[in-house]
């Protein structure tokens, strides 16, 4: 070590570390007029003070030149390095997924649709490659200002949602068509190929109802009293009436719904249509409308979109899991609009399921736990016939089961009351009008709007639900 003169550092030097070992401080003990040293021999004393790290070369050389600047502060001298998170992995779609994007009907200039190009199907072939796993990627560790390293997370891997006529290879790292058909996702993100069954004009009594075990693609309108129902995606190129419409994957129609207050048209995931009038919607996802609902119920698992040049919602009520938006809400004559996000129906019924299981866990483990103790005494006693051994094994694993099927429970409970408590991304948004006579209902919380506001949205804000400028 240089001579430092009279400025002893073990006496003069304080060092401290933070408790997340992620930063090191350097503070004056002794105040002198000259004190003596270089950048070198505070590197040296900090080495021998456990920080080896992350060394802050700038401010350890200007504390060497001028020691004064620095007397009365505490003066930051290392700094761990965090660790950086791997990437999660994902699964790329080569059907399906973009073209769905690029389906997505053209808006023309007076706001009507144009859903030509709707109609063009995304069909694969036998043996065809529809999606690969891409891996997840390692994290980069950190190292602590005492050298020591911190573990990254790693990114989280995904794995492929077999859904039907699909296969994976052995590497589990590509997914193939297992037929020839319409690449087709279902709710839970599964994978599907299925099969195409296309009617060529109405569905009416020369068609009759329709259950297939596919997509199917109507090339007219789907009229009053028929059921339609498919496990891939139903195509409509007219208009659906008061029929019954239901698939697992998304339902598309070129027209509208007009149901007269009869049917439903139910998807697992996405509903697009043009308008919607006296109807009954119900989407796993999303119901995307071009141009108007109106007096009608629909229910979304995610949120429901209108905005075409009209946009409108009015009548009826709007039920969406995260968030409804509508060009305007309600009109000038306040008919009573009802709009409620935050709300997950189906999250609510499986919390009241998940109770009665719970309950019924909770009594079976104390009955296994009652009898296990009673096993265990006339072990003790030496009184355990072979039967009684072999129900002591089994009721042991039974007791392990039932503890973790309880304690996979309990954890689905909290992350749905925590989903149903965090109201905070719902909202609903009026992009130019929200008209009087409609009601906002957010979480467990209602508004009732008397006056038209302009381009406004509304979310839950410190226990009430907030008006504030649509952005």
């Amino acid at each position: 070590m240089s001579d430092t003169g009279s400025f002893s550092m073990g006496e003069g030097l304080q060092v401290t570390i933070s408790d997340d070992k992620m930063n090191a401080f350097l503070v004056f003990k002794r105040v002198e007029s000259d004190p003596k040293f270089t950048a070198r021999d505070l590197e040296q004393y900090l080495a021998s003070q456990g920080v080896k790290s992350g060394l802050q070369s700038d401010a350890i050389y200007l504390i060497s030149q001028r020691p004064q600047d620095f007397y009365f502060s505490q003066n930051v001298v290392a700094v761990g390095k965090p660790p950086a998170p791997g990437k999660d992995g994902y699964i790329k779609q080569m059907f399906g997924e973009e073209e769905e994007e690029s389906r997505s009907p053209v808006e023309r200039e007076d706001g009507s649709v144009d859903y030509k190009q709707v109609t063009k199907l995304a069909n694969v072939k036998a043996g065809q490659l529809i999606a690969e796993r891409v891996p997840a990627e390692p994290g980069v560790p950190g190292k602590t200002v005492t050298g020591e390293e911190i573990p990254p997370k790693d990114g989280k891997e995904v794995h492929f949602k077999i859904g039907k006529n699909v296969v994976v290879n052995p590497e589990k790292i590509a997914m193939y068509a297992a037929i020839d058909g319409l690449v087709t996702k279902t709710d839970k993100d599964k994978l599907n190929v299925f099969p195409v069954y296309e009617v060529n004009g109405d569905v009416d009594y020369n068609i009759g109802n329709i259950d297939f075990v596919g997509t199917v693609v109507v090339r007219g309108n789907i009229l009053t009293g028929f059921r339609v129902k498919a496990s891939g995606d139903i195509r409509v190129t007219g208009g659906i009436e008061g029929a019954e419409v239901e698939s697992d994957g998304s339902i598309e129609v070129t027209g509208g719904i007009i149901g007269s207050n009869k049917g439903f048209v139910k998807a697992g995931r996405n509903v697009r249509c043009s308008f919607v009038q006296e109807g009954n919607v119900i989407a796993g996802e999303d119901v995307l409308v071009t141009q108007s609902i109106m007096h009608s119920n629909v229910r979304a698992g995610k949120s429901v979109k209108c905005l075409g040049a009209k946009g409108l919602i009015v009548g009826g009520t709007i039920q969406a899991g995260e968030r409804v938006t509508a060009r305007m809400i309600g009109n000038s004559m306040s008919t009573a609009t009802v709009v409620e996000v935050g709300v997950r129906p189906e999250l609510r019924q499986e919390l009241g399921e998940l109770r009665a299981t719970m309950r019924q866990q909770s009594e079976n483990l104390d009955k296994t736990a009652k009898a296990l103790s009673m096993l265990d005494q006339m072990a003790a006693a030496g009184q355990l016939s072979g039967d009684k051994l072999a129900l002591r094994v089994k009721l042991t694993a039974t007791k392990r089961q039932t503890t973790e099927d309880l304690q996979q429970a309990k954890e689905r409970v909290l992350e749905i009351e925590k989903t149903l408590e965090d109201a905070t991304t719902a909202r609903v948004d009026a992009v130019h009008t929200l008209w009087g006579g409609t009601k906002i209902v957010i979480g467990r919380y209602t508004r009732f709007v008397k006056d038209a506001s302009q381009r406004v949205t509304f979310r839950f804000s410190d226990g009430d639900i907030a008006m504030v400028p649509f952005y």
